[in-house]
């Protein structure tokens, strides 16, 4: 039986907006919750950050863009996405952070890429251009809204476009428990495989795993 059923009556997903929700798992802070279709694990809203208490949290975080360290992790994602982008390709690193390292990387090897974050560079025009490629790093499982969110920068990319997201996915309910990627109070959504499988469905978009937390979805150019 869901351990919460009064919650389960008026939740939805906030992947797929399906109403097949179930009780997942809980801790000493909060209680998640799994949907049927798309095998998103969420934390309900009442448990959200305000966003001062989230941009808090993120003033906290030291992504310096030379640490060699930071850049060899963005690299999982950068080097195949290198190999996937015409030369001189324009881009967005959506959700940047205050140290938008990946953009640097990117313009390094030839590229443009625009910059937007919610706090540090809340530059709305940049959502209404298209681009050849746009990455989300570490930034998918922050998102009270994903399909929302996604379903914006999907509607940006060219075709022949590659989303590349970068976000831990979940396994099973006894690996969740102990997970420690869930005590980030920031992080409030968490992706399955089937997850995105749902989204390239969706989407009809050509989806590769890339490593364990490196997933990319390309558009299909038109018949």
């Amino acid at each position: 039986m869901p351990k919460y059923p009064d919650y389960l009556s008026t939740m939805t997903c906030p992947c797929c907006a399906s109403t097949d929700i179930y009780f997942w798992s809980e801790d000493r802070r909060r209680a998640y919750y799994a949907c049927h279709q798309c095998a998103v694990v969420f934390v309900p809203t009442h448990y959200h950050l305000s966003p001062a208490e989230e941009k808090a949290e993120y003033d906290l975080h030291e992504n310096d863009v030379q640490d060699a360290g930071y850049r060899r992790f963005l690299s999982r994602l950068l080097t195949p996405l290198l190999q996937r982008v015409p030369a001189a390709a324009q881009g967005l690193d959506y959700g940047c952070g205050p140290g938008p390292a990946l953009a640097l990387m990117l313009e390094e090897a030839g590229h443009h890429c625009a910059k937007y974050d919610l706090f540090y560079f809340p530059d709305q025009c940049v959502l209404d251009q298209r681009y050849d490629f746009i990455t989300a790093t570490e930034v998918v499982e922050h998102l009270g809204q994903p399909l929302e969110a996604l379903d914006r920068l999907w509607k940006q990319l060219k075709a022949g476009g590659v989303l590349a997201i970068m976000t831990k996915r979940v396994i099973d309910q006894a690996a969740f428990k102990n997970w420690h990627y869930k005590n980030d109070p920031t992080h409030i959504v968490f992706f399955a495989d089937r997850t995105f499988k749902w989204l390239s469905k969706r989407w009809q978009a050509k989806l590769d795993f890339i490593d364990k937390d490196v997933v990319f979805l390309t558009k299909q150019a038109p018949d």
